[in-house]
């Protein structure tokens, strides 16, 4: 699957993003997901883990559902496999979150259309955390 986005396309993803809900994210410290929240959080991101069954990971409050967070949302960054990526897709819709990013290994062509057509844009197959140190990005650039 080519996944390749140019730096402008990446930038414009992340510009204003302060505060990122991580959909899959694992309390287990060898989990990719917790590694990329925890490097995230170093570059002064605010996370929203968003995973069942677990009350905290990396010292903030889990959420069961992307629509129990109560504060806004500036992206979702979702670990969780591609077959949940519409039902992703359509809550993001329904809470106005106009910013998706699917981690490596996870895509979906037919949500990524119905997210475009809704005004939401989405990255796929790409780890958020290296295209952030690839482009030297950080919070205190002000992108």
């Amino acid at each position: 699957m080519l996944s390749q986005y140019d730096d402008r396309t990446i930038l414009a993803q992340l510009e204003g993003v302060k505060v990122i809900a991580v959909i899959g994210l694992s309390p287990k410290e060898v989990r990719p997901s917790y590694q990329v929240a925890k490097r995230l959080q170093t570059f002064s991101y605010t996370i929203a883990p968003v995973r069942p069954g677990v009350t905290e990971v990396l010292g903030e409050k889990a959420y069961k559902k992307l629509e129990d967070i109560p504060f806004k949302v500036d992206l979702v960054n979702v670990f969780s496999a591609s077959k949940f990526v519409a039902d992703i897709v359509e809550q993001c819709i329904q809470l106005g979150i106009n910013k998706i990013w699917l981690q490596e290994g996870i895509y979906d062509s037919d949500a990524q259309f119905k997210a475009q057509s809704a005004g939401i844009s989405m990255i796929m197959n790409q780890c958020i955390y290296k295209q952030i140190v690839r482009l030297g990005i950080n919070q205190n650039n002000n992108i």
